[in-house]
């Protein structure tokens, strides 16, 4: 240890290295306790749901779906360059791309038995191709960092919707959405229900926090700096109306929420360090990225699943014919009563696999979402660095079990469920070489 401190360049690098260490503790949530935190930003809201990031026409773009096709084109880029100039003795591009397709075919042909095992390479590849690519593009730096801003009537738009439909009174959630947030309070101000919408949504959101964005622009960033102490309460800039048939309480009402403004007589908070003119010159609300890893959307792990699932069936029904795979699910009970309830659980246990395959993926990526976000901000700088490499490694792994399981099923799949058993056109099922009937 004496000799390697004893080398300038290594005593250099360790000097480095406890400095950006101590700035980061310092910038950090801990250095804020302590009046400095200078590298910390405003936690993020983490929320399941995708959010939108505009709207074309009546679709909504969600920023999960960009992120997915964004994966997408990294693969057909990829691709591109590996198939572009193709020769005997493969580049660096073609090299990588044959030892993994070798590497798949090598299984599929161990799973299936023989050569018939590469029917299941186009979904098996794809789905390890996509799944890979959409969890390492959830981890680059700055995703989740830059987004639009949903305003403060966005915000009420959005928990009033819900309060609503909460109450099953679907018909004002459908207006709220329809007229926007000024028109729909214009004409349902006497509406009782909606009073009693706006009661609950201040009571429970009152106290919600909203990020303070320098500059009137529509996107916001996560800037070092601006930590937590730069949100502002609800309750601080838009006051709940005692009285919404009151047409001054409800022109001031919507002209608060509108231009969101410190209400008189409020100030900060000792932890804030905000002024009125800051939230007058600001854009007060909350960011929805532009960017969000797609795994981390439940929708997207659950199309994957159904997309594998379906795909095992079909590669069964192809195989063994209508009557050999359906076999294996629907049995005579006066025959075989036993054989019929387990053929019944077998049929329970493809739809289990569509839920396990979802939750699975979408647990560990948004798991590991929230680790980073979390990491960043309690030591910005360095507390991301050595868990960007754990969840590179789970992208992996996620990514191979998701595709090799979809491989394993597909195999089960074209296995006749007798060996005695005969397909449609007469002819006796074997299984494939290497796999065992069941």
């Amino acid at each position: 240890m004496g000799k390697l401190l004893s080398n300038p360049k290594v005593l250099f690098a360790a000097v480095i290295a406890v400095a950006i260490l101590f700035t980061s503790v310092l910038g950090g949530a801990l250095g804020a306790s302590f009046g400095l935190g200078f590298l910390g930003g405003p936690i993020p809201l983490i929320q399941l749901p995708a959010e939108y990031i505009v709207e074309i026409g009546s679709y909504q773009l969600m920023n999960t779906f960009v992120m997915f096709w964004l994966a997408i084109l990294v693969i057909v880029i990829l691709v591109f360059l590996g198939t572009r100039n193709i020769r005997e003795v493969p580049g660096r591009w073609q090299g990588i791309f044959e030892a993994f397709f070798e590497f798949f075919i090598d299984l599929a042909e161990k799973a299936g038995g023989g050569r018939k095992g590469r029917m299941f390479l186009p979904v098996v590849t794809t789905i390890f191709l996509g799944v890979l690519f959409s969890n390492w593009l959830g981890t680059v730096p700055g995703v989740g960092n830059i987004g639009r801003i949903e305003t403060v009537e966005e915000f009420f738009e959005l928990k009033l919707k819900k309060e609503f439909q909460a109450e099953g009174d679907s018909k004002l959630a459908k207006e709220l959405k329809k007229k926007g947030f000024v028109e729909f309070f214009e004409t349902y101000s006497e509406d009782s229900h909606v009073a009693e919408a706006l009661s609950v949504f201040f009571s429970e959101h009152g106290e919600d926090k909203l990020i303070i964005f320098s500059g009137q622009s529509g996107v916001g960033f996560i800037t070092p700096g601006r930590g937590e102490q730069w949100k502002v309460r609800l309750n601080q800039i838009v006051e709940q109306p005692s009285d919404l048939t009151d047409h001054d309480q409800l022109e001031t009402f919507i002209q608060q929420v509108e231009e969101p403004r410190v209400l008189a007589g409020v100030v900060p908070d000792e932890e804030q360090e905000w002024t009125a003119q800051d939230v007058e010159d600001g854009r007060v609300g909350l960011l929805v990225p532009f960017f969000r890893g797609a795994s981390t959307d439940l929708n997207t792990t659950l199309a994957i699943a159904i997309f594998a699932m379906v795909s095992v069936q079909v590669w069964g029904f192809s195989t063994l014919g209508f009557r050999g795979y359906a076999g294996k699910f629907i049995i005579n009970p006066i025959k075989d009563p036993i054989g019929s309830i387990l053929g019944v659980l077998e049929m329970f246990l493809e739809f289990v696999k569509v839920v396990s395959f979802t939750f699975r993926l979408f647990g560990n990526m948004f798991a590991g979402e929230v680790l980073l976000i979390a990491m960043g901000f309690l030591l910005p700088l360095i507390g991301i660095i050595p868990f960007l490499g754990l969840e590179l490694f789970v992208g992996v792994i996620q990514a191979i079990i998701f595709s090799v399981l979809t491989l394993m099923f597909g195999a089960l799949a074209v296995i006749a469920h007798d060996h005695g058993d005969h397909d449609e056109e007469g002819h006796e099922a074997h299984a494939p070489e290497g796999a065992e009937a069941h």
